[in-house]
C-alpha cells in the first residue's frame, strides 16, 4: 500500500512547501492509480486486526480476511442493527465487541438522520487518518492558487461541550473531537491550519464569545487573510450576519485596543489581546465605514481585500446558499474541499475551483473499505448486491457503504452519490442527497434533492425584486383536511434599492414548487384530491437563527448544525409558526398527465 504522507515537520518558514506538496500529490496519484489493490489491503488489515471481535464471530467470519468471504458472510446494516452493541459499549462493556482496539469515545451525528443523534465508535489511531485528509487540502489548493502559504485563513470553527455515556466514554461531534485533540492544538506549522483565530477562541464553548473573538481577530488581521470559510455555508453566513449585528462593539474594541467585557473567558481574553495589541483607530474607521453602508454586496472582499476564495460546503441542500455567498463575496470561488462524516472521513475535491454544481469528491482508498449500493430512481426493487470502489459506473447513483477501522462493517451511511468521473482508477462522486429525507401526506414521497430543485425553480420569481431566499424548511401539515405541504421561507431584500414583492409573485412561487414536484404528488393534488394546496409562509428575519439556537440548546453542535429541510418536532413547528408574517397558497392545481412516470422529474 502506498505510504501516507508523514506529519509535517516543524519549520520556521514555508520554503519547503513545494517539496511537501509534491510528496502529497504523489501519494494521491499512487493510491488512486492502485485503488483496488489498496482497497483489498485495507479490508484485509481491518479484518485481521479485528479477527476475534464478537461482531465478526457472531456473523461467522472466523479469521477470513479475503474480500469474497467477507461479501458472502457479512450483512449490509444500518445503525439500528448495531444499536444494541453500541449501547453495551456506551454502558461500559470493554470487551472487544466491534473492534479489537479500545473504543476511546463516541462521535455524535449531526442529528439529521431521522432526528436521532447516533453514537459512532472511534479509536485512537483514527485521528491520524482524519488528519491525513486535512493535510491534503493545501497541496491541492496550491496547484490552483499559488501563494496561499504566505497568508492566513479566517475560518469560523466551533466546539461543543462533551457529554459522557453511562460507561464514562466521551460523546461529542467529530469536529469537536478533532479540535480538542493534540493533532489540532499542538499542530506543527502548516499553511492549511494557519488561522486568524487563536486555538483558545475556537475551543471556547460559549458560542457568542467564540464567534465575537474569532470575528475580532479576523478583522484585526484583515490584510493577512487570503481565504475565508467555515464547515458549512450556513455557518459562514451566520458569521457574516453576526458581523452585521455586532460591528459597532467590534469597532469600539479595535479603536480602543480593549476587549468587550462580555468576553469573560480568561484564556480567550489573553489570546485575543495578543492579536489586538494596541488601539488602531484607522482600522476601526475602515471597518465602520464599510459596515455602515446599507448595501453589503461584496462585504467580504471589501473588508478582507486579499481573499482568494470562500471555503465552505455548498453541495446538497447547502447549494441554496450559493446566491447569498456570491452576494457577500462578490463572486469569489466557492470551494468544497473535503467530504467527511461522523462515521468516517471519505475524500477530497481535486478540482477545488470548479463550479459548485460540478463539485465531485475523490474517495481516498486508504481511509476505509468502500462499497456501493445501486440506487434505482423507479419502482424496481432495490438491487442488494454491492459494487466495489473501482467497479462503479459513470452516471450511476449509489448509496455509500463503509467498513471502517473503528468497528463498522458494511454500514449504510445514508448518502446518495453519483459517479461523475475518475481520477486514474478511483471514481469521483457528486454528492446527491441524504437518503430518504422526505415530505409525505398520502402516498406521495418528496425527497431532499427534489424539494431543493423545486425551491430553486420557484425563487427565480423573486429575482426582479432583488429579494433572495436565505433559508427555508418544510413541514407536512396533516392538521388540515386534506393535508398539505408548508414551506417556511426567510427572505433578504437588497438595501441597494428594490420593489416590494407582490402577493401574486409568492402565489406563483407556490405553484412553481408544485409544478416541479413528482407526478405522484401532482396526482394527489389534481386527481385524488388527497393533498391540499401548497403553502409558503414568510417568516421574520432572524427566524432560522432562532431555530439554530433552539437546536443548540437541545445539544446540537454549532459546528455541524445544518438547517433541517423537513421538520416534524412540534416545538420547532410552533417556533416557526410564531414568526410568520405572511402566508400564501398555490392559486391553482399543478399540471398532471395520467400515466406519467413517477421519477420523470428526478431523471431529467
Amino acid at each position: 500500500m502506498p505510504e501516507a504522507p508523514k506529519s509535517i515537520p516543524k519549520v520556521t518558514d514555508y520554503n519547503d512547501a513545494a517539496e511537501r506538496n509534491r510528496k502529497t500529490l504523489q501519494f494521491i496519484e499512487e493510491v488512486t492509480t492502485n485503488a483496488d489493490e489498496v482497497q483489498r489491503k485495507v479490508l484485509s488489515e481491518i479484518l485481521s486486526r479485528n479477527a476475534h471481535v464478537e461482531y465478526l464471530q457472531r456473523h461467522g467470519l472466523f479469521g477470513h480476511t479475503d474480500r469474497d468471504t467477507f461479501k458472502k458472510t457479512m450483512p449490509v446494516i444500518t445503525y439500528e442493527d448495531i444499536q444494541p452493541d453500541i449501547t453495551r459499549i456506551a454502558n461500559g462493556d470493554k470487551s472487544p465487541i466491534l473492534c479489537s482496539h479500545p473504543i476511546t469515545e463516541f462521535l455524535t451525528s449531526s442529528g439529521t438522520s431521522g432526528g436521532e443523534r447516533k453514537l459512532m465508535p472511534t479509536i485512537a489511531d483514527e485521528m491520524g487518518r482524519r488528519s491525513l485528509l486535512y493535510s491534503l487540502q493545501m497541496p491541492i489548493m496550491s496547484q490552483f492558487l499559488p501563494g496561499l502559504e504566505k497568508g492566513k485563513g479566517m475560518y469560523f470553527l466551533f466546539v461543543k461541550s462533551e457529554a459522557k455515556t453511562p460507561g464514562g466514554l466521551l460523546a461529542r461531534p467529530v469536529l469537536t473531537s478533532y479540535y480538542k485533540s493534540s493533532h489540532f492544538t499542538n499542530r506543527t506549522p502548516d499553511p492549511y491550519t494557519n488561522y486568524t483565530s487563536p486555538n483558545e477562541t475556537i475551543l471556547c464553548s460559549d458560542s457568542y464569545q467564540s464567534m465575537y473573538s474569532q470575528m475580532l481577530c479576523g478583522l484585526c488581521l484583515h490584510k493577512e487573510v487570503v481565504r475565508v470559510g467555515a464547515v458549512f455555508a450556513s455557518g459562514f453566513i451566520r458569521a457574516i450576519r453576526f458581523l452585521e449585528k455586532h460591528w459597532a462593539p467590534l469597532c469600539h474594541d479595535i479603536r480602543s485596543g480593549t476587549l468587550s467585557p462580555e468576553i469573560t473567558d480568561p484564556s480567550v481574553r489573553e489570546a485575543v489581546m495578543k492579536v489586538l495589541l494596541k488601539p488602531d483607530p484607522d482600522l476601526a474607521d475602515f471597518v465602520q465605514g464599510e459596515c455602515k453602508k446599507e448595501c453589503w454586496k461584496g462585504i467580504i472582499t471589501r473588508l478582507w481585500p486579499n481573499t482568494k476564495y470562500v471555503d465552505v460546503i455548498v453541495t446538497g441542500t447547502m447549494s441554496q446558499y450559493i446566491p447569498t455567498l456570491d452576494y457577500y463575496s462578490d463572486g469569489l470561488p466557492l470551494v468544497c474541499a473535503m467530504y467527511a462524516s461522523s462515521e468516517c472521513y471519505f475524500g477530497v475535491n481535486l478540482n477545488p475551483l470548479c463550479k459548485p454544481s460540478e463539485v465531485s469528491y475523490t474517495l481516498i482508498p486508504t481511509m476505509a473499505y468502500f462499497e456501493f449500493l445501486p440506487v434505482h430512481r423507479n419502482n424496481e426493487k432495490e438491487q442488494q448486491e454491492l459494487v466495489d470502489l473501482t467497479d462503479v459506473k459513470l452516471g450511476q447513483e449509489y448509496e455509500l457503504v463503509v467498513t471502517t477501522y473503528t468497528g463498522l462493517y458494511r454500514y449504510r451511511v445514508g448518502d446518495v452519490l453519483r459517479v461523475a468521473g475518475f481520477k486514474n482508477k478511483s471514481p469521483q462522486f457528486n454528492f446527491v442527497c441524504r437518503k430518504n429525507v422526505v415530505l409525505s401526506i398520502d402516498s406521495d414521497k418528496t425527497d431532499e434533492v427534489e424539494l431543493q430543485n423545486a425551491v430553486k425553480n420557484a425563487v427565480t420569481h423573486l429575482i426582479p425584486f432583488d429579494a433572495r431566499l436565505t433559508e427555508y424548511t418544510s413541514y407536512a401539515d396533516t392538521a388540515t383536511i386534506p393535508g398539505h405541504y408548508v414551506l417556511f421561507w426567510e427572505l433578504s431584500v437588497s438595501a441597494c434599492g428594490s420593489t416590494p414583492v407582490p402577493p401574486s409573485v409568492f402565489e406563483d412561487c407556490c405553484l412553481t414548487v408544485e409544478e416541479s414536484l413528482n407526478s405522484v404528488y401532482r396526482q394527489g393534488r389534481v386527481s385524488d384530491k388527497s393533498i391540499g394546496a401548497l403553502e409558503i409562509k414568510i417568516v421574520e428575519p432572524g427566524t432560522f437563527d432562532k431555530l439554530m439556537d433552539y437546536a443548540i440548546s437541545l445539544g446540537a453542535s454549532i459546528n455541524q448544525y445544518k438547517t433541517p429541510r423537513c421538520v416534524k418536532f412540534a416545538p420547532i413547528v410552533e417556533l416557526l409558526n410564531s414568526r410568520v408574517v405572511r402566508s400564501y397558497f398555490s392559486p391553482k392545481c399543478p399540471k398532471w398527465v395520467p400515466g406519467q412516470k413517477q421519477w420523470s422529474n428526478k431523471m431529467d
